[in-house]
């Protein structure tokens, strides 16, 4: 294997392969994609013969592979530490991976009630207290960010970090479902809907075919 090999699902509806990927595109590294298709009766076999899990993202190297989400964007930061991933303040750094942290392990209501679809411009009739109690705590976290960190752009820590890739989805996910958002929330939203690299896969997501 000459150069990095990730692989994804769908982009459409894979949330943590859009998570890896947007981090890949911030290392700058050379990868080739491998895309397997979600919600198929061979999707189960295809993944295992790609990822010990069973699930994607993966990133495979010459050296070994590497099966979750936040091992991969810890791997990308520490290979390519020119690149930014991480904040360079020390405390911004902490505050960023706990962000990342969160997201990683919580927010199962929402996770549960609204899973990405980026194609899907519906507004969601209706949420549970759970949901409705995460969308809350991601605005606050959100603002938080940019009141302490992102006064130099318009990105949760200025400009585009890992902590943006974690939250990309979540973003997709408030528009796809129409859900009403503070002044400060939503223009994080479009930031993210600008972003060149979230633009890319979301044209990709607008013409891959469904399944395979």
């Amino acid at each position: 294997m000459s150069q990095l090999q990730l692989v994804i699902g769908n982009k459409n509806f894979s949330s943590w392969s859009l998570r890896a990927w947007l981090a890949m595109e911030l290392s700058g590294a050379a990868f080739e994609e491998v895309s397997i298709p979600l919600y198929t009766p061979n999707s189960r076999a295809l993944l295992k013969a790609q990822s010990p899990t069973g699930k994607v993202p993966v990133l495979k190297l010459e050296e070994g592979t590497i099966w979750d989400s936040l091992a991969i964007v810890e791997y990308l930061a520490e290979a390519y530490p020119d690149a930014g991933l991480w904040p360079t303040d020390t405390l911004a750094r902490a505050h960023a991976r706990a962000l990342c942290a969160e997201m990683h392990s919580g927010f199962l209501a929402l996770r549960r009630e609204l899973p990405m679809d980026l194609r899907r411009r519906q507004r969601l009739k209706s949420t549970t207290a759970e949901a409705v109690e995460d969308i809350q705590r991601i605005q606050r976290l959100w603002r938080e960010c940019r009141e302490r960190y992102g006064q130099q752009g318009s990105y949760l820590f200025g400009t585009p970090t890992i902590a943006d890739a974690f939250y990309a989805p979540v973003a997709s996910r408030f528009r796809s479902y129409g859900v009403e958002l503070s002044a400060e929330a939503a223009a994080y939203v479009e930031t993210i809907y600008a972003w060149p690299a979230f633009q890319r896969w979301l044209a990709e997501a607008e013409t891959e075919e469904q399944s395979a």
